[in-house]
């Protein structure tokens, strides 16, 4: 049997509604009746029954945690760490429900009486409607990973343009020229983001753009294998690949070992994402490290301050990028 809020109430010889509002840091319970009430919660692992605490309250307990897609672009590795980092935050306050918005077919799921706040994950222009419709119903809303225009909204973003930026200027710095980019998943806005900070690079930089150097991916390793090789079949090869994301830079590894050549010795690779894995293939990738589980937690401790109607004045937050620098760079003699 479960412990429960009867019990302690029996042990520090209080009501259970006294037990009620010190566990939910009501003002109205003096700080050693309190103190010794968490005391006793801890000592017996005492666990939150939402569903029991919403009934009272008329709250849900539910943070929705929604990705634009779970199974379509988006990466093992940024799946786990935002939900981690979410998670984290929200554990011991809130049940967290994550889903799919490509999977969500009816929004008349969405309401106050389900989720008291929702942390959206966006990929794509196309999760607009989703936004509004919780706007619509007063739902608080994080708009995480996507750059968004609605003012009223938190939204918290990754550096991507300047991370992608950071991976070309490397890869010039070692003395290449000739650099080509697998770019990601078409319609997703860090694909966008990625590709603009990799050619302003280039511009800045005076490095000729060829066409021949840009090939699509999805951000799987599939994608980066079958864009590897389309550039191994050019006369004039790049001698490096800024890969979008770290799945496709292993993808284009197998590719370029397939072809009998080796990484760095005849073709440099950049990733991006900072994947845990990245550590640990041969050649341990370089890459630049997207701040995904900060992301996460950011943007949990922003929702839990909106539900706390708490004072907070940015609407938009930035988080910076990082170069991890590894063995997949070889340092050309201009």
């Amino acid at each position: 049997m479960s412990v429960t809020i009867k019990d302690i109430a029996k042990i520090a010889n209080v009501s259970h509604t006294t037990v009620s509002r010190a566990l939910n840091n009501s003002p109205v319970i003096n700080e050693e009746t309190k103190k010794k009430i968490l005391e006793i919660a801890k000592k017996l692992n005492y666990v939150p029954n939402f569903n029991a605490k919403s009934l009272v309250l008329n709250k849900s307990y539910n943070i929705g945690l929604f990705f634009s897609s779970i199974s379509k672009g988006t990466s093992p590795n940024f799946f786990h760490e935002i939900v981690e980092g979410v998670n984290s935050i929200i554990e011991e306050s809130y049940n967290l429900v994550i889903k799919g918005i490509d999977n969500c077919n009816d929004f008349n799921y969405i309401s106050k009486k389900r989720f008291d706040g929702i942390i959206l994950v966006s990929q794509s222009e196309s999760d607009n409607s989703f936004i509004y419709d919780v706007i619509n119903k007063e739902i608080p809303i994080v708009v995480l990973n996507r750059e968004i225009e609605e003012e009223n909204v938190i939204n918290i973003i990754a550096a991507e343009k300047d991370g992608a930026y950071k991976a070309a200027e490397y890869l010039i710095k070692n003395g290449h020229g000739k650099i080509a980019i697998i770019e990601g998943k078409t319609g997703f806005k860090s694909s966008v983001y990625r590709k603009l900070g990799f050619i302003n690079a280039l511009i800045d930089n005076k490095i000729e753009i060829k066409n021949e150097y840009f090939q699509v991916g999805n951000y799987d390793v599939e994608s980066g294998f079958s864009a590897m090789k389309e550039f191994l079949k050019l006369k004039d090869r790049p001698t490096a690949v800024f890969c979008s994301n770290d799945d496709m830079a292993v993808g284009a590894i197998k590719a370029i070992r397939l072809e009998g050549l080796r990484v760095p010795d005849d073709i440099s690779l950049v990733g991006f994402d900072g994947s845990i894995f990245c550590e640990y293939v041969t050649p341990a990738i370089t890459t630049i490290r997207k701040p995904s589980k900060e992301i996460g937690i950011v943007g949990a401790n922003k929702m839990l301050d909106i539900i706390d109607e708490a004072k907070f004045d940015k609407k938009k937050i930035y988080i910076g990028t990082e170069l991890i620098v590894r063995d997949s760079v070889k340092k050309l003699n201009k």
